[in-house]
């Protein structure tokens, strides 16, 4: 009798167990953050998970070609929960085709900074949590062997070109450019381009631009370009071309920490750091490698002097309304998760009560002072645009530039497809 009562006591057991294992609610996650970020996102996991045990987070990392990813998801009707990503287009247009969830009244915005709520707004609703933003206007070098080669810091675009002229001189090269991302190759090119379009062409053109409402065919529009052409015209660009179009974004920075160095310059959003760090261990910021901000080009793009700013940043988009998700979403939110992002990353935060001062390392607490100081900045314009152009026709267009292709017939190719997709 003893045994049959321990076996019943087992059996009631096991399916106690299997009854709280099946009320463990679950949370699908995507996202596309590689190297140092994904193991980091997975501690704001783990944070979460820890406050609430009844919720399983699941995560599920792809690549790059996300868009298209997502694409087929939301057209099988299987997306995730939610997804923190930077197309702001693109979540215009989910939220056209009720595809995602207007959190406006589900969610609490009041610990991002009231700066970055309006990028996740639209008709009235709230499609977007902004949670890690990047400054993007952000030149990378090494300090060390700029003072060995007694090379200064360029203030205006034409120190630039001279120092550009001066490391050719000495032997070497001065930009290390990647624009392969796989299915999403061609976005650096897009961020290069839109920082020179707000210091030519200023910011009421650039938002003009974003919003077609000037074509692509517009002599500013083209004058962008060439001038980012020039940069492979004349020779400042490792590997020239080919060397671009086949260096994937992640590993540009290394020419920068070879011995001698193969570049002395690379041009990308904070969030570059990570790769940094991932590819060469020991380095330390402010000595080992350090950033200036890309200089001014035509002083009456911003009359008041300043240095125009390029910013862009994830926001979590909801595609599953259940009350697990939005708490989850919510989390995203919190200073805990900003913490966590912005201590073990050196990223910047969203987090209504974070300063500059709040930083250890030198190079985030400098570009979380120009997030907060700037008074020209603007977000990423192929993240603002549709999908189709943001994350199509302008990627695609740089490559085939790069490649030989007519300016003319990429930017007639362009607007072409602007035409149909705004």
């Amino acid at each position: 009798m003893r045994k049959i009562a321990t076996l019943f006591l087992i059996g009631l057991l096991v399916v106690g167990v299997g009854v709280f294992a099946a009320e463990k609610k679950v949370v699908n996650v995507m996202h596309g953050w590689p190297g140092e970020q994904a193991p980091v996102f997975q501690m704001i996991v783990d944070a979460f998970e820890a406050q609430n045990p009844d919720i399983d987070v699941q995560v599920e990392i792809v690549g790059r070609d996300r868009p298209a990813i997502l694409a087929t998801r939301l057209a099988g009707g299987n997306p995730p929960d939610l997804t923190p990503h930077p197309w702001i287009g693109l979540m215009k247009e989910w939220a056209d085709a009720g595809q995602i969830v207007n959190l406006k009244g589900l969610v609490d915005t009041a610990d991002i900074n009231p700066a970055l709520v309006p990028i996740g707004e639209y008709e009235d609703g709230l499609y977007g949590l902004f949670i890690f933003p990047n400054v993007k206007s952000l030149v990378w070098y090494n300090p060390k062997v700029f003072a060995a080669e007694g090379y200064e810091i360029p203030t205006t675009w034409y120190e630039l070109l001279a120092l550009n002229e001066q490391i050719l001189a000495d032997g070497g090269m001065p930009l290390s450019i990647g624009l392969e991302s796989g299915a999403a190759s061609g976005w650096p090119g897009t961020d290069w381009i839109e920082d020179i379009m707000l210091r030519t062409a200023g910011a009421d053109v650039y938002d003009k631009w974003v919003a077609h409402e000037i074509a692509w065919t517009d002599p500013r529009v083209k004058k962008a370009f060439e001038i980012f052409g020039n940069l492979f015209d004349d020779g400042y660009v490792l590997g020239g071309p080919i060397g671009a179009l086949t260096t994937n974004f992640g590993d540009a920075p290394d020419a920068l920490f070879t011995t001698p160095p193969t570049a002395y310059m690379h041009k990308q959003a904070t969030f570059i750091a990570g790769f940094i760090n991932d590819h060469f261990d020991g380095l330390v910021a402010g000595e080992d490698y350090n950033v200036f901000v890309l200089p001014t080009i035509t002083p009456q793009a911003t009359p008041d002097g300043s240095v125009p700013l390029l910013v862009s940043g994830d926001v979590v988009t909801v595609f599953n309304n259940r009350p697990e998700v939005i708490k989850f979403a919510q989390f995203l939110t919190s200073e805990t998760a900003a913490n966590i992002w912005s201590s073990e990353l050196g990223e910047l935060s969203a987090y209504v009560g974070a300063s500059a001062d709040d930083f250890a390392n030198p190079i985030t607490r400098k570009a979380q002072g120009m997030l907060l100081n700037a008074s020209v900045s603007r977000f990423d314009g192929s993240d603002l645009m549709p999908g189709a152009i943001g994350a199509g026709a302008f990627w695609s267009g740089v490559l085939d530039y790069i490649s030989g292709v007519s300016l003319d017939t990429v930017l007639e190719t362009i607007e072409a497809a602007a035409k149909d997709a705004y």
